[in-house]
């Protein structure tokens, strides 16, 4: 059998020998694809390969295109630099270095396609064990603003089911959607750098037994850093999510996942959102820190949501918000609406949610919990005093104060 390791330096696209990785890393790539699938045509044998990317600056012009499995396509450093700073800092000739480096791969997708690389196939059985490892996806520039969040380039899509991908070291920057993907089952991300991205991971459709962890996240003030719909079992701990992004963790009717040990950041309300049916969702252990906009480029951005919208925002029953650390720190004068009481945790809707053991710590009074009136059975112990505790309306639930 042909070797099953391409090095992106040294391939030759049959027929176009002027096209190489670092004039168009797109077409190379979709080269050596089609050369797996000529050398591994037998159904029973088809063992995939691996595409090497080295450090060097890579020119996509053309959009990759995966569809086979058991592919890995593997660079050596995720090279990300903030883009964000250098934009806004003006003249930066005295710098060490301006631009994202390690294997670096500029996303110009001058084909008129929105993606750096595509994963899509038909068909039976779905795509399975691709892996995207240590390499950089450069959006370049959100022109003509570049603090929009805005050029319409997407860094990963998958329009297709897979099974047990793999996402882990990639450093993502300056695209207005990182990571786009559909159907995950086993989806495997984790150690990856992705930020000043419009947002940075959606999970979209649905899937199942997902792990997001120990990642480095920040989307932009209208993106979500995490968001997922239709999901059982996600799993999503340990991240170090930046501010700016209108939410840290986004879950839409997702059932029986936990979010544990993560470090959130954010300049809103909405932090951890649990929106439509959601239903026995654990949220615990976690670090929220609220407090406003410090980068002068942004403080002109209005918010998406106010503070009585609460830190955490639940919809749906049976969800467990225990043994958090809440910090509010945001002047008397910044909040919104002006004059309220802000909120740290607001059940919206459902019955038999289970608050716990959250502590607080805030410069300016707050309500702790607060349950609307449609909300039933819901049970808030050790979680603020008397005074920080609100139910409204017809809300029926058991309250225990802080002692």
């Amino acid at each position: 059998m042909p070797s099953t390791i391409y090095d992106v330096t040294t391939w030759t696209i049959p027929g176009s020998p002027g096209t190489t990785a670092y004039t168009d890393i797109g077409a190379v790539v979709n080269s050596i694809i089609a050369d797996i699938k000529a050398n591994q045509p037998n159904q029973a044998s088809k063992p995939g390969a691996v595409v090497y990317i080295p450090p060097g600056d890579y020119s996509l012009k053309t959009r990759i295109v995966i569809d086979v499995s058991y592919l890995q396509i593997k660079g050596s450093g995720h090279g990300f630099t903030s883009s964000s700073i250098r934009y806004n800092s003006g003249d930066t000739s005295g710098w060490w270095e301006i631009w994202p480096g390690g294997s670096r791969i500029k996303v110009e997708n001058t084909d008129g396609k929105s993606e750096a690389i595509l994963i899509d196939r038909g068909g039976s059985p779905r795509l399975s064990s691709i892996e995207l490892v240590d390499f950089c996806l450069d959006g370049l520039s959100f022109t003509p603003n570049q603090n929009s969040y805005r050029n319409g380039k997407i860094g990963v899509r998958s329009t297709s089911d897979t099974d047990s991908l793999r996402i882990t070291g990639l450093g993502l920057v300056y695209l207005e959607r990182g990571v786009v993907l559909t159907g995950v089952d086993a989806l495997q991300l984790n150690g990856n750098f992705i930020a000043e991205c419009g947002s940075c991971v959606e999970l979209v459709g649905s899937g199942q037994a997902t792990m997001v962890n120990d990642n480095h996240f920040g989307a932009g003030p209208a993106g979500f850093s995490l968001f997922a719909e239709g999901h059982f079992g996600l799993l999503v701990s340990g991240n170090n999510v930046f501010p700016r992004g209108k939410s840290s963790v986004h879950l839409k009717n997702c059932n029986d996942s936990t979010v544990s040990a993560n470090r959130l950041h954010s300049f809103s309300s909405g932090m951890v959102t649990l929106e439509g049916d959601c239903r026995n969702n654990l949220v615990g252990a976690n670090h929220f820190l609220r407090n406003r906009e410090s980068f002068g480029p942004f403080q002109g951005v209005p918010l998406t949501t106010d503070d009585l919208f609460g830190l955490v925002h639940i919809n749906g029953s049976g969800n467990t918000v225990t043994g958090n650390h809440f910090t509010y720190d945001v002047p008397s004068a910044s909040i919104t609406p002006s004059g309220a009481v802000p909120t740290l945790v607001l059940v919206k809707s459902g019955s038999g949610n289970y608050l716990a053991m959250n502590h607080h710590v805030a410069n300016v009074g707050v309500r702790s919990a607060v349950l609307d009136g449609s909300t039933t059975n819901t049970k808030v112990l050790d979680s603020g005093t008397a005074a920080e505790f609100q139910a409204l309306g017809a809300a029926t639930y058991g309250f225990r104060a802080t002692p």
